[in-house]
């Protein structure tokens, strides 16, 4: 089969490293990739929000199946595009995707179909944003309606953190027309939990769970990010809540979107938090998230593209998904700056040395290659460093091994990811099938 893959960052060099070893793959492409897709496949000058010159470039190379990462491009359209010109391609339509491209939207869907979700107010004007903050009980969370990077979102433990929020919203327009509508969500309390689907709007298949690290700095401290590292598994779920949330959550989604007309197929990722009251949906996201593919991926075993080829021809039934027992840890490294001002072009040292590591894959985000060949950073986060272990410990000791001979200038790292918490021995496949 002839593939391409749309994207640049670490997850789309993460399924391209996992689709090149199908014995299916006839060849590879990646738009735009970066330095490390570059070793798999062959990296094009479009951008993924380039629809029509993704859709020119596929329909002229008789690609075979498409598989899209970021979220902007399903946002727009993508899938709509290369259907109505016979192209098979893995992701929601733009009506569907509207779960991830408006929050408001999510949410009042949620609310229609009575899925479980944190209580929210939604705002379109500043004015009435701030008169509600003025009354207001601490703490909430102010969260852009639109994508913004996963760094849309401000938890306000006090005045002053909203008072911050607003700024960056409304004064430095930070988020641009993501922020036109602003939700003001309850802040709820207990543990954070990924799962991501697949689904062909009939079959669900849960995949094993995953949990990112946001915040810039060791302790949950600092700013959000796109994701500082991830661990699969989290140590979370167990058989019980699994079945919680695929009942719940999962399958009411599916049906509710089904029942919008916005039929969904592709990847289903949902950010929840497990209360004491159950589990309840924080966000939804259309696709992998980065960095949680970088951990789900390197797990997954037998053959990405013949999961993805059932998935866009709606034979999800007939796929076989299996997991490796060993759980991943992965690092992000980022470029001193991140997340506001990264800074590019520096150049980029022992990425082989890491890779020899028995159990380590160094997936590229933010890489580029110089003029000369050298490999230099190219964005935020740099590279996600990730290895498999025995156990989960000794996943955490090989990735931090692996991520400290790698060196490039004002280089910095979580020292914590997947520090937390017990069950390094957890048990793992819980990924389930089901009908929708």
């Amino acid at each position: 089969m002839r593939v391409l893959v749309v994207g640049g960052g670490a997850r789309e060099h993460a399924l391209a490293w996992k689709l090149s070893r199908s014995p299916r793959l006839e060849r590879l492409w990646c738009a735009p990739g970066n330095a490390g897709t570059a070793a798999l496949a062959t990296n094009l000058e479009i951008a993924p929000t380039d629809l029509e010159g993704l859709y020119r470039f596929a329909k002229r190379e008789r690609i075979d199946l498409t598989v899209v990462g970021p979220e902007a491009p399903l946002v727009a359209g993508i899938v709509d595009r290369f259907e109505q010109g016979g192209l098979s391609i893995v992701g929601p339509t733009r009506r569907a995707a509207r779960l991830e491209g408006s929050k408001a939207y999510a949410k009042e869907l949620m609310r229609k179909h009575t899925i479980p979700t944190a209580d929210a107010r939604i705002f379109r004007r500043e004015s009435d944003l701030r008169r509600y903050l003025e009354v207001a009980e601490l703490p909430f969370v102010i969260k852009a309606d639109g994508l913004a990077a996963g760094k849309g979102v401000y938890v306000c433990h006090t005045p002053q953190d909203a008072e911050h929020a607003l700024e960056q919203l409304y004064v430095r327009r930070r988020h641009g027309r993501a922020a036109d509508t602003v939700l003001v969500e309850e802040w709820l309390d207990g543990e954070e939990i990924s799962v991501h689907a697949l689904t062909d709007g009939e079959t669900i298949v849960v995949l094993e769970d995953a949990r990112d690290y946001k915040r810039l700095l060791d302790g949950d401290r600092g700013p959000n990010t796109g994701g500082m590292g991830a661990v699969s598994p989290s140590a979370r779920l167990d058989g019980g809540r699994l079945a919680q949330i695929e009942e719940q959550i999962l399958v009411p989604i599916v049906h509710a979107l089904k029942r919008e007309g916005a039929p969904y197929r592709g990847v289903l990722y949902a950010g929840l938090m497990w209360t004491p009251s159950g589990p309840k949906v924080l966000e939804w996201n259309v696709r992998f998230g980065d960095p949680e593919a970088q951990v789900l991926l390197p797990r997954l075993e037998g053959d990405l593209l013949e999961v993805f080829a059932a998935l866009a021809h709606r034979r999800l039934s007939e796929a076989s998904v299996r997991w490796d027992a060993r759980p991943a840890v992965g690092v992000v490294l980022a470029s001193v700056g991140y997340p506001d001002n990264p800074v590019t072009g520096v150049p980029i040292r022992g990425v082989a040395e890491a890779e020899a590591l028995a159990g380590v894959c160094v997936f590229h985000g933010g890489t580029a290659r110089a003029r000369d060949g050298a490999l230099v950073t190219a964005g935020g986060r740099v590279l996600t460093v990730t290895a498999l272990g025995e156990t989960r410990e000794a996943a955490r000791a090989r990735a931090y091994d692996a991520a400290r001979r790698i060196h490039f200038e004002g280089m910095r790292f979580r020292t914590d990811i997947a520090a937390d918490g017990g069950g390094l021995n957890a048990p793992v496949g819980r990924g389930t099938t089901r009908r929708a």
